[in-house]
């Protein structure tokens, strides 16, 4: 077999589709990849957004992402499906580096630590002396002059 390359593929469908026909376009696809030899590593609707452009009378769309695996054969075979369908607006696959970077696991101890640590940040940045602030303005008003000018101030 060759090798396996990871995939992206983001279609818009028209706005004006009920949620459960959404649901069953994405099955559809998702089901036409591994028919095709295209293996799903994650398929998400991303919601409907607002276009930058106005596509075919339409001013918002119902984006869904699909990521996948397969050998290249299979996006020819699923970007037909998406063309000939007259319920997907736009889609676009672009071909990925690697593996979808796997989420961080997000405990809630992890999180209390982070908010520890960003207070701890903010109170370091709250009780800096004023001195510093107001030396960092004269060295940037000296660079802003000219010699002539720096020469005076120092006599």
């Amino acid at each position: 077999m060759t090798d396996q390359i990871f995939y992206e593929t983001m279609y818009i469908l028209r706005p004006d589709i009920a949620e459960d026909e959404v649901t069953n376009h994405i099955d559809k696809y998702n089901k036409l990849l591994e028919e095709v030899g295209g293996k799903i590593l994650d398929s998400q609707m991303r919601g409907k957004r607002r276009l930058a452009y106005q596509i075919a009378k339409h001013r918002e769309g119902i984006y869904v992402q699909l990521s996948h695996q397969g050998d290249g054969q299979h996006i020819y075979k699923i970007e037909k499906a998406m063309r000939l369908s007259e319920d997907v607006i736009r889609y676009l696959t672009v071909k990925q580096e690697g593996p979808l970077p796997t989420p961080k696991s997000s405990s809630k101890g992890s999180t209390q630590q982070e908010k520890k640590e960003i207070e701890n940040i903010n109170s370091t940045n709250k009780s800096e002396p004023k001195e510093d602030e107001t030396n960092d303005k004269k060295t940037v008003a000296s660079e802003s002059q000219s010699p002539q000018e720096k020469e005076s101030q120092e006599a």
